[in-house]
């Protein structure tokens, strides 16, 4: 079997990609392997850019086990979360470079990059959990409160507003939107201009800036535990 996951080190970055062969959704599969290229990048000391599929970033969480309710929907919850966590306090710099669609948890790790580069064109980046009949757990939406564009935020949250990528930089989901054929030169671009920073300066410094979300995002996480298979 292919892996989901692939990681390649660079010069000046480390390259994870995801690719399941479909919409590359949030599984347990993909979560070791994606925790496994963090490691390896992690080693490496530089920045990192993560990237999709084209035409798919990602879809979200795995609805095969969502669907199924319970603890295994609580452990993948708890899981998404966890890897958020990891992205917003991720020592070096994390660009996205998104390739497409980024919906629900995909669209919550855009919140979680340092940078993040969309793709011009219909594709749909956006928090689509209650259209789709799911309560967005507390996690998430500690992320989007800190992330989004207060105008969006409850557009987005609660109403399940979704964007195209000129939009999504207005709301905060993206920094910036490029053509399809620019996106990886742009990424690395601008990875290789983040990797000009003192890493030690930028770990420290980020902790701070982001120490407020980290503590909002624990006791959403404490929440989202006691709220069990009612989210």
């Amino acid at each position: 079997m292919s892996p989901i996951v692939t990681f390649n080190e660079e010069e000046k970055y480390s390259l994870i990609t995801l690719d399941d062969g479909k919409v590359n959704a949030i599984s347990f599969a993909l979560l070791e392997q994606l925790h496994a290229a963090l490691d390896q990048a992690e080693a490496t000391g530089k920045v990192v850019i993560i990237t999709g599929r084209p035409g798919k970033f990602s879809a979200g969480f795995d609805l095969s086990v969502m669907g199924q309710g319970g603890d295994k929907l609580m452990e993948l919850v708890s899981s998404g979360a966890e890897l958020a966590r990891r992205f917003l306090e991720f020592p070096a710099p994390v660009v996205m470079a998104v390739t497409g669609h980024a919906l629900a948890m995909g669209a919550i790790l855009l919140m979680t990059a340092d940078y993040r580069i969309g793709t011009a064109g219909s594709y749909k980046l956006g928090l689509n959990e209650v259209a789709i009949g799911m309560t967005m757990p507390c996690f998430g939406v500690e992320i989007a409160r800190a992330r989004l564009d207060p105008a969006h935020f409850e557009l987005s949250v609660s109403c399940a507003q979704i964007y195209d990528a000129d939009g999504a930089v207005a709301a905060g989901y993206l920094d910036e939107a490029v053509d399809v054929d620019q996106l990886m030169s742009r990424s690395i671009a601008m990875a290789e201009q983040l990797s000009g920073l003192d890493m030690t300066a930028h770990k420290q410094t980020k902790a701070r800036v982001r120490a407020p979300l980290l503590k909002a995002l624990d006791e959403a996480m404490v929440m989202d535990a006691a709220a069990g298979g009612g989210l």
